[in-house]
């Protein structure tokens, strides 16, 4: 149970990751997943800010596209302010009460403080595009397609925050069956919209620069967070698959709750594909349509589900989208003012990426 500090010596190398005795001493030189450090470590070797990237042309660019493409460019931000909205204090206020291991507790606030960086992101592509910022802003919350997925998405975060809440006043509450349940279900949906959720309004973003070299610097923005995005999913992928290794009671939610689960992920993957319809039901662009995405997002889901062991319904096969990989992979984007390649742009000297056997078997 959570306390802000514990006096009591606890070894954290015994310890599980959640609901175990809470962390007392900070120390890093012992850690009992060295995996949860290289998030942290390789995180801040990520640090970048939004003001790096020059988004003037950008303004001009917008001018120039069609109506139906500033209505695609403009939904995607508001879809994505709401989503990185809950991203940017979910994580640290639901998982964080929980985490039992201090290498845990660093990772969850580095990942909600990356995701603050995402959050003013979009203000800074806003400020330069639009006059009044307001047309983004304004309007938000009426668009249905955007509040089925934030509801979907904020259910399984409220569900484990009102038992932590419970848990905080009645001790005997803390760390039962039902309260582990909670945390799987919310893990789930945390990794189904870290892989998902984003990644029609991804698309749309690089075709812009792909097919019409336009909105670029948006583009260079969506890359460097979508490597971040990649980083935090590879950690929630992480927790999941560690969990029932170190608690029985996880071996036997993840049976237990496997078709709810899948529910999870085909509920993620619907509701994109019916984002990918609102974005273009007034017309496609250059290089891309809503067939096209649905049938990425079916792709996707289909690997995400598997790397966590869920059976699904979604073809596996070939990437519908081979030309985005180039944006995913990697992080050698050319940033101004010091137009240098922002992978290598260190903060204290950091500069490190995660191994990759640390993730033999995983694939994003």
């Amino acid at each position: 149970m959570f306390k802000s500090f514990d006096v009591n010596t606890n070894d954290s190398i015994t310890k599980n990751m959640f609901f175990d005795e809470p962390v007392a001493i900070a120390r890093y030189d012992i850690q009992k997943y060295r995996t949860l450090e290289s998030f942290t470590e390789s995180q801040l070797g990520f640090f970048w800010m939004p003001e790096e990237i020059d988004v003037s042309k950008d303004a001009k660019d917008f001018k120039a596209l069609s109506n139906h493409e500033q209505h695609i460019f403009t939904s995607n931000l508001k879809r994505q302010i709401v989503l990185d909205s809950v991203q940017g204090r979910c994580p640290s206020a639901v998982f964080g009460p929980l985490a039992s291991l201090p290498e845990l507790e660093n990772w969850i606030t580095t990942w909600v403080f990356s995701e603050q960086i995402h959050s003013r992101s979009y203000t800074h592509i806003i400020r330069n595009i639009y006059s009044n910022p307001s047309e983004v802003f304004d309007g938000i919350t009426d668009i249905k397609e955007i509040t089925d997925c934030a509801e979907s998405i904020s259910r399984h975060y409220d569900n484990l925050a009102r038992h932590n809440e419970q848990a905080a006043v009645d001790s005997s509450l803390f760390g039962t069956y039902e309260h582990k349940k909670l945390l799987w279900l919310a893990l789930q949906a945390t990794n189904s919209l870290e892989g998902l959720r984003f990644y029609v309004s991804f698309a749309c973003s690089w075709a812009f620069a792909e097919t019409k070299k336009s909105m670029e610097g948006n583009a260079k923005i969506i890359k460097l967070i979508c490597r971040d995005e990649n980083l935090h999913l590879a950690s929630t992928v992480f927790m999941i698959k560690s969990l029932p290794r170190e608690d029985e009671d996880f071996a036997k939610i993840r049976d237990e709750c496997h078709d709810q689960c899948v529910e999870i992920y085909e509920q993620t993957a619907e509701q994109e594909k019916e984002w990918a319809k609102y974005l273009f039901k007034d017309g496609s662009m250059v290089g891309l349509n809503e067939s096209m995405l649905c049938a990425y997002i079916e792709w996707l889901a289909h690997r995400r589900m598997k790397s966590v062991g869920l059976t699904t319904k979604y073809p596996g096969g070939s990437d519908p989208l081979p030309w985005t990989k180039k944006w995913i992979a990697g992080g050698n984007v050319q940033v101004a003012p010091q137009e240098t390649e922002i992978s290598s742009y260190t903060t204290g000297g950091i500069s490190k990426d995660v191994n990759e056997e640390e993730f033999t078997g995983f694939q994003l």
